[in-house]
This record gives C-alpha cells, structure tokens and sequence, in this order.
C-alpha cells in the first residue's frame, strides 16, 4: 500500500497511540474532578498544555484544547463575532479558505454580520492590496488560512500582518492544519497573529482533537458553554487521553521533520518533475511560496473521482482536492478562485506526502500512473 493522502489525515505514530493507550487505561478521573484521581488528571493536561506551548515557543495560558481544526476555526469566527459584536460587524476571509471558515462565515451572513472576500491570483495567493481595500472602520476580523489544503500555497501572512498594524483592533485569525510541522513557523505565527487553529490528526495524532492559539490580550467568547472547563472558555470534559497523544505526536512531527529538513520537498520536486512529461497533465500546485507536501494536478477530461478510484485499485491512496468535500463531489472552491476553468478544475486530484513516505514509494506511483495514462489515452 502507498499512502499519499496525508493532507486528509495521517496515520497516528505508535509512541503517541501507546500515550493514549496507557493514559486511557491509568488516568481515570475527570480532571474536573476534587479528588486525587480528577488532580492526576488535571496536571497531565498542564503538561500537555506546556509542552505544547514550549513547541511553539508562546505561553501554556495561550493554548486552549479543542475537538480539531473544525471547532478552531468555527470558535475563532463566532467567538470574535459574539465578542466584538458592539464594535463592528465587519469579517474578511480569503476566496480560499477551508469550508471550516468559509462556511461559518456563510452562517454568520445570515445572522446579520458583513462577509467580504479577498480575492487571490491566478496562483491562489491572497492578493494583499485588494484586502486592505475591504477593510473598514467596522471590520472585527481577518481570516486567512496558513497553506491551503487543495493546492498548497503558502499564503503571504507576513504581509497580511504587516497591513493589520496599523488596525490594532482587528483579530488576524489564521488556519494553520496544513501548516505545523510542514513549513517554518514564521511564516505562519507572526506577532500579529491573534488566533491560530490546529488539528492533532494532520500531525500523526489522534482524530478528534486539536488546540488553537489564543494570543493573551485579545477577546473571544466561548463557543460551547456549560461545565465550565478550559477556565470556562471551552465547556467539555477533556479528552486527556488524545490531548496527551497529541503533544506527543507533535513534538514526534517536530522531530522527525528537523533529521530530514529537506526529505518531502524532494520527493514532490521529483514527482513534478515527471508529472510534467506527460502532455494532457496539467499542474496546479508550484514550488516557491508552496508547501512542500501537497501537489494538485489534473489529467485532461479524466475526472478526479475517476483517477482516485482508478489508483486505490492498485493500492495507491490519494484524494480529490479536499476530503472533506469529496464524497459530496463539491467543486474545488480553491481553483473556480483561481479562475481555472471548470472543465480542468473536475479533473483536479491531490498527493499529499509525509516524512514516512520513500523515493521508491514515488517512483511505484509513476510507473502505475504511466499505465493508467495510457489506458485512459486510448479510452478518450
């Protein structure tokens, strides 16, 4: 089996399934609770919580725990809403944000809240001066992701800081899923950055948790309410179990990505560099301001699912341009922004590769896709 699918999520790493496993198995209380057993459980989520903070060099107050990216994004746009509703109503997001964004935003429209959209270039990048246009005196909240999960581009949040120091009161929110572990950290946690949203499954953790980034100063109301957990800004009793694993796997990820700094971005400069070859493939994803582990392309007329399906039969995993939108057979919102033609964007697939993924993994996956190539020549 070839796993190039990593993007959707990614296999969880031993080590940090044994935490899991191990703190399911001794740590029973509910940290909520007064006795010994509730406190056990309460200082493992301190030191999640701080070991996660010395990860990403920020204070352990300005972690907070979530159920995944979803949640982040979802608590970060409503939660900046409700808080900030007296001072504006006002919220920009890129063309290219993540359903988890663009779909909340949608929501907050109907509830009475103003939703402008950067657009970007042909490439997908934000285009910045068209940004600081939209914004105005009423706007509470910029959003825009890290590294898009479609194409991969690495979107110019420096650049986007640098406009919001002159507005101050503004939250600069951005999703940074794809981007932990994938690509520098300054190119997505500036100082200007007020919230970023994580997910553990996109780091070889466990599904169904996540954290985001809460820079201390700013106000957010709480998205669910309740027990009061999280100093009452996340209601929930927590997954201790996941949220140990979880600091684990990214201090793993870390890890693993400073042996082999260069190791993925290899295998994807290779795999364009065949790809290329071929006459009726057209490429999406560059290399320059682009994460190294994601590359969209398209084979002409064949569509996406086509291909997909066509590879998992020779046990070569890959996805359409986002998972969460493929079984519903949603058109990439990334590349309709970009403007490619509809035509070309239903044929759009995804490679998304990881540290554990080899050379000799690629080159299996080009001889298998050279088949299919020709087959479907033949066919059209």
């Amino acid at each position: 089996m070839i796993y190039f699918d990593n993007s959707a999520t990614t296999a969880i790493y031993p080590l940090a399934l044994d935490a899991y496993v191990k703190t399911s198995q001794k740590i029973i209380g509910n940290p909520s609770s007064l006795h010994d057993l509730g406190s056990q459980a309460s200082r493992l989520l301190l030191q999640a919580r701080k070991q996660i903070a010395e990860l990403l060099a920020v204070a352990p107050h300005e972690i907070w725990f979530t159920s995944g990216g979803t949640e982040g994004d979802n608590w970060v746009l409503k939660g900046t809403a409700l808080a900030k509703k007296a001072y504006g109503n006002h919220i920009i997001i890129s063309a290219v944000e993540h359903p988890a964004v663009s779909e909340t935003a949608a929501q907050l429209a109907t509830l009475g809240f103003d939703v402008d959209i950067a657009p970007v270039d042909h490439q997908g990048f934000v285009d910045v001066s068209a940004l600081a246009k939209l914004i105005r005196k009423e706007t509470i909240l910029v959003s825009v992701m890290a590294v898009n999960n479609e194409v991969g581009m690495i979107q110019p949040i420096a650049a986007i800081s640098d406009l919001l120091q002159a507005y101050p009161k503004i939250h600069f929110h951005v999703d940074a899923v794809q981007a932990i572990t994938k690509v520098p950290q300054d190119l997505w946690l500036t100082d200007r950055v007020d919230f970023a949203t994580f997910s553990a499954h996109k780091f070889h953790g466990p599904r169904g948790t996540g954290f985001i980034f809460w820079r201390e100063g700013r106000k957010l109301a709480p998205l669910l309410t309740g027990g009061g957990q999280e100093e009452n800004h996340r209601s929930g009793t927590e997954n201790v179990p996941a949220i140990v694993a979880m600091a684990k796997a990214l201090r793993l990820s870390i890890e693993k990505k400073a042996q082999r700094p260069e190791h993925v971005a290899t295998l994807k400069a290779y795999l364009m560099e065949e790809l290329v070859k071929f006459d009726k493939v057209t490429i999406y994803s560059g290399v320059a301001n682009f994460a190294p582990h994601i590359l969209c392309f398209g084979l002409k007329v064949i569509r996406g699912e086509v291909m997909v399906h066509a590879l998992e039969e020779k046990q070569i995993f890959i996805s359409t341009t986002s998972a969460c939108s493929s079984r519903s057979k949603t058109e990439s919102s990334t590349l309709h922004a970009m403007k490619i033609p509809e035509a070309y964007a239903t044929t759009a697939v995804r490679v998304s590769l990881d540290e554990s993924n080899t050379m000799a993994e690629v080159e299996q996956f080009l001889i298998i896709f050279k088949q299919l190539y020709q087959k479907f020549s033949k066919i059209n």
